[in-house]
């Protein structure tokens, strides 16, 4: 018990800044999957896009650099809070009774893993261009399409999307109740804004790939 209340006050700072930066990475994904979206365009608007990103590089790197603080802090502050989780229970249950809980949440700690290699593998696809099979520096549109005309490639994007759309779920949900919505009456709401959310956004991403596949977008 004297470990719980110790571990009180750091797991509801460490909670609150899963719930904080975790608001900055939805607010950059909503922008980035609208982004992405103005492929169906044509290569004019996504390559102008990103050209507009390049006219205005401290602006561009200071908000990569507040992109990569937050996910730092967030994936940070997720894997301490786990370890105080474990620290608060050494021994586990002799029998273990499940909790009524959502896919969401069950999936939430190997979700976050799954998104962490894909973060990884993206960055290196189509910023860096290392594992890109023919990878053109400012021609979006193309990296894009030759980036996702392979097919496991494509595969393992819509999966990493489910993974996405399960963690905002939950995610989003949480920060609410962390952030302080708390209000009964709102549950529903706040259900249903996290679920849109995540919806929207890995929909949105999930399009691109398919329509790739499909031959929709060539």
């Amino acid at each position: 018990m004297q470990q719980l209340r110790r571990s009180g006050p750091r797991t509801i700072l460490l909670k609150a800044v899963m719930a904080v930066t975790g608001v900055i990475l939805v607010a950059y994904l909503v922008t980035h999957v609208a982004a992405n979206l103005t492929i169906f365009s044509g290569p004019e608007k996504i390559n102008g896009y990103a050209a507009l990103l390049r006219t205005a590089p401290p602006l561009l790197w200071g908000a990569r650099l507040v992109l990569l603080a937050a996910a730092v802090l967030h994936i940070g502050a997720a894997w301490k809070l786990t370890q105080l989780k474990k620290a608060a229970r050494p021994v586990g249950y002799s029998r273990h009774e499940r909790q009524v809980t959502s896919f969401a949440t069950r999936t939430i700690r190997v979700g976050g893993v799954v998104l962490l290699v894909f973060l990884v593998y993206h960055i290196l696809h189509f910023t860096i261009g290392t594992v890109h099979p023919d990878f053109q520096h400012g021609d979006v549109y193309r990296n894009v399409i030759s980036g996702l005309s392979v097919p496991w490639v494509a595969l393992f994007y819509i999966v990493a999307m489910g993974a996405l759309g399960l963690h905002l779920a939950h995610g989003v949900w949480s920060a609410f109740q962390t952030l302080g919505v708390t209000n009964p009456r709102l549950v529903r709401v706040r259900q249903g804004l996290a679920w849109i959310l995540a919806v929207a956004i890995a929909g949105g991403f999930t399009l691109i790939p398919l329509a790739i596949l499909t031959g929709f977008l060539r």
